[in-house]
């Protein structure tokens, strides 16, 4: 199995620290506003990720982690005169149901920055031991330089010192030693959120947080560090200078980073103003039509959003779906299944199949023909080497299709136990990767969905030609029976339930 380092820029040989075990962290979102389809590329990747490798027979402990005290949350919360706990846990609340919407499994620990304050005082108090941190007025920085003259600081963002410095949104500070220091502790401003630390009253600042959490939950090293590509730098530089600067360890083994999704080529973000929520989103299209358009594209390329992409994800999905509609496969699942488990079982464990279970296998599924288990046998092996590339889900969901359109050509020719297998095995290949066919739009929500496609292009051509009237009547007949439209500023117009 190989991933891509960001580390080394270059796909490497995973090899974990222990056989089988996977430590994992992911940098979760900060909570001061709802989620877009940016935070869902991020960890509907990252989601995929655990299920494979949990797959492939590796005990993954996955942590993901919630910024809940931050610039941002504490803006927020002084514009809506809020408390930050307030903006924090209701935000957070809206993630957690934005994630369990489309279908994101739930990390084994999700820490929140809040309640790992002492973990972080320690750190730093750490750092000003080993003078890698000074304080001053309350304040404590990091000493980049220091840390740099070990030839470890910028190995991730592959810049030296002065590039950095240069390109980089340097805070001024007469406090400072030095201009790329950055704040381990900040101290409390009159009104703030703070804690008590040997430095005074204060709060922890952002580059810091995911550091203690590692450290407290998952060890000094862990397997995998993981997140969105802009967090390259300076974020995880920092983690990891402060990490190792503190515990003479390498922090990560792998840095994995998922790419961007763009909106005419500028990346989707809340600064930029261009960013679309997974509600909205999902008013308009299914779980699992977004998951197909994110796993369409390899985890580290950027995406390009647009009705396009998702229209095309979404006749993917309904593809795959017919497949699984057209082919009853109740009555012989439980055997399909265990079929399916002897042959995995072997492959994931010996690396290859012995082909003289097949008597086994055949006995399991009631006289499935030895060339689909064979097919079948090539599928699961081509869909491993697919995803043992680097997560080449592209690859991965050709194999789903290529098991669709077989299980249909089994059904054409009269061989309904061979298409019951393809299917159970379509089913259990999508499973990895995140999808819940069985759980797409019912029939009756499909056509729902259909019919108000069609009114709302009739109110769409009404309203281009000025026809008032019928505009209005559509609006207020759909008004009645309980759906909203809204016009948005783009002349596209969305609804919702009430």
């Amino acid at each position: 199995m190989k991933v891509y380092n960001t580390l080394s820029r270059s796909v490497e040989e995973f090899v974990t620290k222990q056989d089988k075990k996977v430590t994992m962290y992911v940098c979760g979102p900060t909570v001061y506003d709802l989620p877009h389809l940016g935070h869902a590329r991020c960890y509907i990747t990252w989601d995929m990720v655990v299920r494979y490798l949990r797959f492939r027979g590796y005990d993954v402990v996955y942590a993901r982690n919630i910024t809940d005290i931050d610039d941002k949350i504490i803006n927020k919360a002084k514009s809506t005169n809020s408390t930050t706990h307030e903006i924090a846990e209701k935000y957070y609340l809206e993630f957690v149901k934005s994630m369990n919407e489309l279908n994101i499994l739930p990390p084994d620990i999700e820490p929140k920055a809040t309640d790992n304050i002492q973990a972080m005082i320690d750190l730093v108090k750490t750092l000003v031991e080993k003078e890698y941190a000074y304080e001053c007025n309350g304040n404590v920085y990091f000493r980049v330089a220091k840390f740099a003259k070990t030839g470890k600081y910028g190995h991730l963002c592959k810049q030296n010192l002065d590039d950095m410095q240069a390109g980089a949104r340097v805070e001024a500070s007469e406090e400072k030693e030095e201009p790329m220091d950055f704040a381990l502790w900040k101290v409390a401003k009159p009104d703030e959120i703070s804690w008590d630390s040997p430095w005074g009253k204060g709060r922890p600042g952002w580059h810091l947080e995911c550091s203690a959490m590692v450290k407290k939950h998952l060890g000094d090293t862990i397997d995998i560090h993981a997140g969105g590509q802009d967090l390259i730098f300076p974020h995880h530089e920092n983690e990891k200078a402060q990490s190792e600067a503190a515990y003479d360890a390498d922090f990560a083994k792998y840095w994995m980073h998922n790419g961007f999704v763009v909106i005419n080529q500028e990346k989707m973000s809340k600064s930029l103003g261009n960013f679309v929520t997974i509600q909205d989103l999902i008013e308009k299209y299914d779980a699992n039509t977004i998951r197909f358009f994110i796993l369409t594209n390899h985890y580290r390329m950027p995406i390009e959003f647009g009705d396009e992409g998702l229209q095309s994800a979404k006749a993917g999905v309904r593809r795959l779906k017919n497949s699984i509609e057209d082919i009853p496969i109740a009555e012989g699942l439980e055997k399909c299944t265990k079929a399916l488990d002897l042959i995995i079982g072997e492959i994931v464990n010996k690396g290859c199949f012995p082909f003289h279970d097949i008597d086994k296998i055949e006995y399991l599924t009631n006289g499935v023909s030895e060339e689909i288990i064979e097919y079948v046998i090539k599928c699961i092996l081509n869909f491993i080497n697919s995803m043992d590339d680097d997560f080449n889900t592209s690859k991965a969901l050709a194999i789903l299709f290529d098991l669709a359109n077989n299980a249909q050509k089994c059904k054409n020719d009269s061989k309904p136990d061979d298409a019951q297998l393809c299917v159970a095995l379509l089913l259990r290949l999508s499973e990895i990767l995140g999808f819940d066919l069985q759980k797409v739009q019912g029939a009756a929500d499909e056509l729902v969905i259909q019919l108000m496609e069609v009114l709302l292009s009739v109110r769409n051509e009404a309203r281009d030609q000025k026809n008032w009237a019928i505009a209005d009547k559509v609006r207020n007949d759909l008004i009645e029976i309980g759906i909203e439209l809204k016009d948005q500023k783009d002349g596209k117009t969305s609804w919702t339930l009430q």
